[in-house]
């Protein structure tokens, strides 16, 4: 299977860097394709400019988007990891978002009818956030981020879902806590391969 790995934040001494690390350790061990994108490494431009949008209306991107959206086209998996901060992507993600997730590429309206272009794509999303799980379910955040990620972004453009990993109170996770979060990473991604196989 080919993997690419889309990657936010700044910090390679992170928990996310962790996760990341984790991930492409794993997949190596079984012998997959892997591309990670390390948006801060590559400095990629968040900023939905104006010649952006004028170009999206006729198919026309920036030679960084086109770079993106061919990792994309080649995947067949595509995993996201990134923090939750202000309840939600970081800028940068997001901006990931605005420019490469463009109309023509990820979606597109036949008759006024939405249409998913990134169908028969899998996408893994794995997160960390500092409140607990508990907290989040209590103030319907994890509803709310679920509604504005997972359907209003990857599934609207087409993906499928298989898993969505939520990491709670990553700001002060104990040593037990991060082995234990190793463990479910790697036990997510075996038993999507076993899957796969039957």
């Amino acid at each position: 299977m080919k993997n690419l790995i889309i990657y936010a934040h700044p910090n390679p001494a992170s928990l996310n860097h962790f996760f990341k690390q984790t991930i492409v350790e794993s997949l190596e061990k079984t012998g997959q394709e892997i591309v990670v994108r390390d948006l801060n490494e590559i400095n990629f431009n968040p900023v939905l400019s104006l010649e952006d949008m004028h170009g999206q209306r006729i198919g026309q991107v920036g030679e960084d988007v086109k770079t993106e959206q061919g990792f994309i086209s080649w995947a067949d998996r595509i995993v996201f990891i990134y923090p939750i901060w202000w309840t939600g992507m970081p800028a940068i993600m997001k901006g990931y978002i605005d420019r490469v997730f463009s109309y023509g590429f990820a979606y597109r309206y036949d008759q006024g009818i939405q249409k998913g272009l990134l169908t028969g794509k899998q996408t893994i999303i794995i997160n960390s956030h500092g409140k607990s799980n508990a907290e989040y379910e209590a103030m319907g955040m994890d509803k709310a981020l679920k509604l504005t990620s997972d359907t209003g972004i990857f599934t609207y453009s087409g993906l499928e879902i298989k898993q969505h990993l939520y990491f709670d109170q990553a700001d002060r996770a104990s040593v037990e806590n991060i082995s234990k979060w190793e463990n479910q990473l790697i036990s997510a991604f075996e038993e999507n391969e076993l899957a796969e196989k039957n």
